[in-house]
């Protein structure tokens, strides 16, 4: 029931309930159900639980300050609103809800919540009075209509020694609601086939050619089609990160592996993202013994590898197809003119360079089709990975219908 939250980042907000003891426990269901999680407290959160018990139990620094010197420096506030995957805020309190049904900004966690575009949960921690009252009720019905996400409160015996609704979710369910939060049938059923990662070109036993690519898109699209209920098959080059939970991996390393294992799976999927950075070229002649430097020049012949997206493109039932173009220059005129000539469906352009793209963790990208456009902005390769695969489920969809 938690798989989805396998490497997640949430950011648990604590306010000021006496509930907030059980947000410790939560951290640590949290963590292992395998998220990040960090916490930032508002300062009458701090009257019920410390800091410190917090940074224990979550392995980081505790956020308390909208105005902390040190981490505004480097706009804190903002860079952990692009952190989160998820916002989890629990407890609740009836002050909170008020000011966020209200667009209120005037602390580190309210303001985190308008910074953010990841989804947000809230668990309601509150005497049943008070729950029951007519604006606590109006103002969660217009945090429903802000599409944030409610972990009903439950019944029971209360601190103040009331009996009724207002009770926190316990925590072991609260991480089951937030992994759900991950979860979507957008590609239920369907088998989709990523490559990630670069490929390495042997020039002797011990050097090799490759690029700066870090696996990390292929990886966050190939745990997103995953979560959207589609069984995914990942053929990666040599990369440094863990497969992403009940995700096959295939293992390369070089471009005609990945072509050899690509064509052996490509009749057993219906989409096709090719998002590794593979070789153009390979030595025609790999040295058997290492080539030890001299003060001459040294000359290898290279010849081309195959191209993997263009050979699926030809196929005669070729799935869709969904390639990646990173680009230095005329990114978007590259793009439009790869996926014609590649035969492909969709093609998600980017722009190297600057700490987006290739080898960085965020990446600001164009998608398109023989037909439409999109612009998805700098945000986290996780969640762009998320919107893509949305996006892709439509567009695969559509095509479908036709």
């Amino acid at each position: 029931m938690t798989q989805f939250l396998a490497n997640k980042h949430i950011l648990l907000g604590v306010t000021g309930s006496i509930a907030a003891y059980k947000s410790a426990d939560l951290v640590r269901r949290l963590r292992e159900a395998g998220a990040i999680v960090r916490v930032a407290m508002t300062e009458n959160a701090k009257r019920f639980i410390t800091p410190l018990t917090m940074q224990a139990v979550s392995g980081f620094p505790v956020h308390d300050d909208l105005f902390d010197v040190h981490a505004e420096a480097a706009m804190g506030h903002i860079e952990l609103a692009r952190w989160a995957d998820a916002v989890v805020i629990a407890p609740a309190t009836a002050d909170l809800m008020a000011r966020l049904a209200n667009g209120q900004a005037d602390d580190l966690l309210t303001t985190l919540c308008l910074a953010t575009t990841a989804p947000i949960a809230i668990a309601p921690a509150m005497n049943q009075g008070m729950w029951k009252h007519r604006l606590t009720q109006q103002n969660l019905q217009a945090l429903k209509a802000k599409s944030i996400c409610l972990l009903d409160p439950a019944e029971g015996s209360q601190a103040c020694g009331d009996i009724g609704p207002g009770r926190m979710m316990e925590p072991v369910d609260i991480v089951k609601k937030v992994s759900a939060l991950f979860e979507h049938e957008a590609l239920a059923g369907l088998h989709v086939l990523v490559t990630a990662g670069p490929t390495h070109e042997a020039i002797d036993p011990v050097r090799f050619m490759t690029n700066g690519s870090s696996g990390k898109m292929g990886y966050a699209l190939a745990e997103a089609a995953r979560e959207a209920g589609a069984q995914v098959t990942l053929i990666s080059g040599p990369v440094a990160i863990p497969t992403p939970a009940r995700v096959e991996r295939l293992s390369v390393t070089t471009a005609q592996e990945m072509y050899e294992t690509v064509v052996k799976k490509i009749g057993q999927c219906d989409i096709f993202l090719a998002v590794a950075a593979v070789s153009d070229y390979r030595c025609e002649n790999v040295a058997e013994q290492k080539i030890h430097k001299t003060n001459s020049a040294i000359q290898m012949t290279l010849v081309p590898n195959p191209d993997i997206v263009a050979s699926i493109g030809q196929l005669p039932e070729k799935p869709f197809i969904v390639g990646f173009a990173a680009e230095t220059d005329n990114v978007l005129e590259q793009a439009r003119a790869k996926r014609e000539r590649k035969n492909m469906n969709m093609i998600i352009a980017n722009r190297v360079g600057g700490g987006v793209g290739m080898g960085g963790d965020d990446n600001e990208v164009t998608v398109m089709t023989a037909t439409q456009e999109w612009h998805l902005p700098t945000t986290t390769k996780r969640r762009l990975a998320t919107q893509l695969v949305k996006i892709i489920a439509d567009e695969f969809r559509k095509e479908k219908k036709q």
